[in-house]
């Protein structure tokens, strides 16, 4: 599956499974290639997930979900990728509920799409 063959145009920084190259194959029908990155000013930590087709995607029953921290000094190792609107689209459609989709500038000063706790 294709999503798209045109041009990456967007800017998804991830911190957790859709850095999967097999989550990656599933939802945009490629992998997707990317540079490390950082989130500053934002604390990780656990959430479970109730999908059984995303956790039979990627195999775990929690996945990593970011917020803003009080602490400036927090920051959330990651990956940015470059992806189509297309991709951009099924990836909204792969994340469950409980993350919402917010623009950030990354520690590299690029601005970019993540997605967050809702």
């Amino acid at each position: 599956m294709t999503i798209s063959t045109a041009t990456p145009s967007e800017l998804l920084f991830s911190y957790g499974t859709l850095q999967d190259k097999k989550v990656q194959r599933a939802n945009f029908g490629r992998e997707l290639t990317g540079h490390a990155d950082s989130l500053p000013g934002y604390a990780c930590h656990q959430v479970a997930i109730s999908d059984p087709a995303v956790v039979a995607l990627s195999g775990k029953t929690h996945h990593p979900i970011v917020q803003p921290s009080a602490n400036p000094a927090d920051q959330v190792a990651g990956t940015v990728f470059e992806i189509t609107p297309a991709e951009l689209a099924a990836a909204d459609a792969y994340e469950v509920d409980d993350y919402r989709r917010v623009g950030v500038v990354l520690a590299s000063g690029r601005q970019a799409w993540v997605y967050i706790e809702a």
